[in-house]
């Protein structure tokens, strides 16, 4: 099987955390090419056939501008953090529809000790979050088998960090799922350690969380009018 990362990848990102400036990035920008950049390009052109079995209207793109990787450089302007780079590298699988409307991705994220892969939507503006919660009010029986299946939240955890301290104004308190609704990003997450990252597996363990977060993203994508 074919490996991507190295133990290489992991030490260029180790080392751009702790020498986050534009001339060590510089000097060392062979090697975020070598065993950052070119791997996570492969890695994106071998998921496309299993990206494919999921849905046909997803891309992994690996073209350098436009496609699916993040830009490794950090946007200042309006950040009290003026660091210039990013310490980690992501990349987003995202709908074909994306640019058009709100859509739901999946996402890679490489970063030494916090490797990770999430499906759903982040930061949705504020028409497509009423449209997920109403769909959930409307749609109970299909969420509870899309985000509470035993199986899926055995695998992957809702992510928590950005809660309504109440029941969102307009929503009945006693409905089953109110806690669900107090959500302003709708995302799976499942953390993967270092060693899988840049082991021989990664491209099947990532081909299966694919398959497990469809139904998840099925359900996000219906509930915002879009084609999976």
């Amino acid at each position: 099987m074919a490996t991507y990362f190295t133990d290489k990848s992991l030490r260029f990102l180790r080392g751009l955390a702790r020498h986050n400036e534009r001339a060590w990035f510089l000097a060392h920008k062979g090697d975020y090419e070598a065993h950052v950049r070119e791997p996570f390009q492969r890695l994106l052109i071998d998921l496309q056939p299993a990206l494919l079995e999921v849905s046909p209207h997803y891309r992994a793109e690996p073209k350098g501008v436009g496609g699916s990787l993040f830009r490794i450089h950090r946007d200042t302007r309006f950040s009290g953090d003026k660091t210039p780079y990013k310490n980690w590298q992501g990349a987003r699988l995202f709908h074909e529809r994306h640019k058009q409307m709100p859509a739901p991705s999946y996402y890679l994220h490489l970063q030494p000790g916090n490797c990770f892969i999430a499906g759903g939507i982040w930061h949705p503006e504020p028409e497509a979050l009423r449209r997920i919660r109403h769909f959930i009010v409307d749609n109970p029986a299909s969420w509870k088998q899309a985000g509470h299946a035993p199986a899926f939240r055995k695998r992957y955890d809702l992510e928590s960090e950005d809660l309504l301290s109440r029941p969102p104004r307009g929503f009945d308190p006693d409905f089953e799922f109110i806690e669900d609704l107090k959500h302003r990003n709708f995302v799976a997450v499942r953390g993967l350690d270092d060693a899988t990252l840049t082991g021989p597996r990664l491209l099947p363990v990532l081909a299966k969380d694919l398959q497990a977060m469809a139904p998840f993203m099925d359900y996000l994508c219906a509930a915002l009018d879009l084609e999976f």
